[in-house]
């Protein structure tokens, strides 16, 4: 990449990026059946495409030969297949991400003098595309708001099962060598923690939900009978998020019409809830043990193949630490968290609690006179 030139080493990062995102875009419009997505992720790879041209046409008046610069068709292969894994809401989160990402990029060389004026109007066309983008993939992503939730739960449940299991397991290798009692004991603490966490979640989700019920239904009753007083409140909340006092009793107005409007509103502004945020409670249980289960199950499997068990352990540590990874990412991506950040994170503090309670177990080990093969 060319370097002492900001605008310059920006265009060439934008230039690689467009042409990804457009390949991307184009890719996963083939793999969707919903024509709805697959219109739209078209129409973005076309915009896409003329943010290249943007690019190159930028490179080509500072004497930079633009033909140099592409991205490998496997990355861009991989990255799709990824993608579709996901599923779609994940996907689209993902996307979403990507164009947030851009218009930061795109953002740090708006004010700078290497641009001149018609660089800069184009640059800002090229923002409002990627603000748009990111826009339209939040309005699809919202129609998989309930499968995310869930989609958390499951990934919460399946982290907790991974650092339980593999945190006694290393415990019981440090304790004693048999890697089949190791392997029993990390099963019974594997369905028993399964039980405790689904239970524990779908009481948890069915409490929230019956006390969310409530407000709702109170706000509801409410406003069928005192519209008058909670018009002013949404005139109070509008004029709180700097409109004008006209706006606002416009705004007030229009809501009070309605009092299904008029509830929606309150509920929103004065308590944060949404009727169809609510999550299932038995979903969310289900989710929750399953996948702490599953979990659970992947750093176990080595101590069944009948390897010495310091070997299985080094086995069961790797295998966790990649699923900790990834679920780490995931649990980025859901909840718009810096992936690599949070990736790290897990799988340090997975492998952190493995250690501490490894040598826990040891001490006992030498303190019983226990020998570890």
């Amino acid at each position: 990449m060319p370097g002492g030139n900001l605008a310059v080493n920006v265009a060439v990062k934008g230039l690689k990026d467009e042409i990804f995102a457009a390949e991307t875009y184009r890719r996963l419009a083939s793999l969707y059946r919903d024509k709805a997505l697959r219109d739209k992720l078209l129409r973005i790879a076309e915009m896409e495409e003329n943010h290249v041209n943007y690019w190159r046409s930028f490179l080509e008046k500072r004497g930079v030969d633009p033909s140099r610069f592409g991205v490998s068709r496997l990355k861009v292969t991989l990255y799709t297949v990824i993608l579709r894994l996901l599923g779609v809401g994940l996907a689209l989160r993902v996307l979403e991400l990507d164009e947030r990402e851009a218009v930061e990029l795109y953002s740090s060389i708006i004010e700078s003098p290497e641009l001149d004026e018609e660089e800069r109007r184009g640059l800002v066309r090229l923002i409002e595309d990627e603000l748009v983008h990111e826009q339209e993939f939040a309005k699809e992503e919202s129609r998989f708001e309930e499968f995310l939730a869930h989609i958390r739960d499951a990934i919460l449940g399946m982290n907790d099962g991974l650092v339980e299991v593999l945190s006694v397991t290393a415990g019981l290798v440090g304790a004693y060598g048999d890697p089949f009692h190791v392997a029993l004991s990390g099963l019974v603490v594997g369905v028993a923690g399964a039980l405790s966490m689904g239970v524990g979640a779908f009481a948890s989700v069915r409490a929230q939900r019956q006390v969310h019920e409530g407000v709702l239904s109170q706000v509801k009753t409410a406003v069928r009978y005192a519209a008058g007083v909670f018009k002013e409140r949404v005139k109070e909340y509008m004029v709180r998020k700097g409109f004008s006092e006209e706006t606002s009793k416009s705004v007030a107005e229009e809501s009070a019409r309605d009092p299904r409007l008029l509830s929606r509103v309150v509920a929103e502004e004065e308590y944060g809830l949404r009727e169809e945020a609510l999550e299932d409670p038995v979903k969310a249980g289900l989710y929750t043990g399953l996948f702490y289960i599953l979990g659970a199950a992947l750093p176990l499997l080595p101590y069944f193949l009948g390897i010495p068990v310091l070997t299985a352990m080094a086995l069961s540590l790797f295998t966790a630490a990649a699923a900790l990874a990834v679920t780490g990412s995931l649990v980025a991506l859901s909840a718009n968290l810096p992936v690599k950040r949070k990736a790290i994170e897990m799988v340090l503090l997975g492998l952190g609690s493995a250690a501490v309670t490894f040598g826990i177990g040891r001490l006992a080990s030498i303190l019983l006179g226990i020998e570890v093969g």
